[in-house]
Formats: C-alpha cells, structure tokens, sequence
C-alpha cells in the first residue's frame, strides 16, 4: 500500500513535492508507520525502482523465447508498448520522472547486470538481429538501434499519457499508433530478405487501456 500510493504521487506530482507525510496521508496512516518500513524518502524511492525493474523484466523475458532474433525484437516492442499503456503510473514513474542520479548504487548495479537491466535486455535482443544479418550492413551499432527504437515507442506512450484525454484530438487507438510506429522504423532498418508489408496486426489490433 506505501509503495503503491508513492508510486502515484510522485507520478502525478513529481519527486521533490512528495513527502513521507504525504505518502501517509493518502493511506491514512500516520507518518510515524511509514518509517518502520522507509527510513527517507530515498530509500522508498529504491525501492519503487528495484520493484518496477524487477516486474519490467518479467514482462520482457518471454520474449527472449521467440524463435528468431526479429521475432523477439518484435515481441519485446509489445511487451513495452502494453506495459506503458497497462500500467501508465509505472511507466510515468519509470520514463517521465527523474528519481535516481546517475551515481546511485542501485542505478549502477542495474544497470551493470543485463539479468536485471531492461534496456541491457533489449542491447541483447537487437545485437541478436545484427548478428543474424537481419539489418542493413550499415546499421551495425546496437546502442544506436536500440535508442532509436525506444524514442519512437516512447514518443507514442508518452504523447498518450500526456495528452490522450485531450478532447480536441480525434485519437486513433494507442495501441495500434504504437505498433505501427514500431513496424514502421523496423521496416527502414530491415534488409530487403527480411522486410515484409506491415502486418495485418497493425490494422487489426484494437486495445483500450483501463
């Protein structure tokens, strides 16, 4: 219940206005409860992150079981793209609010492990499609696939959550813009034998978040 409730303040209203006083409040309990379990704010906050990582990885590891390189890739793309729209908190808390400095054991220990890394998961997924031949001989750089990739899924995810109630907007279905945007950056990168006309699933798909 703590860390659910820290989650959805410091989504909805960043990290320095949240307090532990505020985290109470919103479970009603008082102040002095919540620091048997966190000892200050920084410490809750590592635990939020080592807690979303650790689910985020659980949702990316069966992707690792698709038969081939470009299969996985594709299946990690809908594991992320489900994720932010699923569970748009986590994503905001995870993508859109800076909480842990760069030189924060935790961030440096997670990200040193690909076991429990997900953007070290996903290096590993498309350094599998480079070795399979399955992108263009030029694009042979990893990181740079990997992040431009990530950009375009996270362009949809957090254009949806920013602004998706937007009346003014007539949205097409978030799902299907993600995946498409997805399709379409992979069909740049492939090499003639691997690309393909967008998949029907593209236009078929229809998904509305809760």
């Amino acid at each position: 219940m703590i860390l659910e409730a820290a989650r959805d303040l410091f989504a909805s209203e960043g990290y320095e206005a949240v307090t532990l006083r505020k985290v109470a409040d919103a479970i009603e309990y008082c102040p002095a409860t919540i620091y048997k379990y966190f000892r200050d704010k920084e410490e809750m906050v590592r635990a939020l992150v080592e807690q979303d990582i650790g689910a985020l990885m659980e949702r990316f590891r069966p992707s690792m079981d698709k038969q081939t390189p470009l299969d996985r890739l594709r299946s990690f793309g809908r594991s992320y793209i489900d994720m932010g729209l699923m569970q748009p908190n986590h994503y905001r808390l995870m993508f859109m609010t800076p909480l842990l400095p760069n030189d924060d054991p935790l961030y440096r220990q997670k990200r040193a492990d690909p076991q429990t890394d997900s953007y070290g998961l996903f290096l590993t997924v498309v350094q599998q499609c480079i070795d399979d031949a399955v992108f263009k001989p030029a694009l042979n750089d990893a990181e740079w696939i990997a992040q431009t990739l990530w950009a375009g899924l996270h362009g949809v995810i957090a254009l949806h959550i920013a602004l998706g109630k937007e009346e003014t907007v007539e949205w097409r279905p978030v799902r299907e813009r993600a995946i498409f945007m997805h399709e379409l950056m992979l069909q740049g990168m492939l090499t003639e034998a691997h690309r393909e006309d967008l998949p029907s699933v593209v236009a078929g798909e229809t998904f509305q978040p809760a």
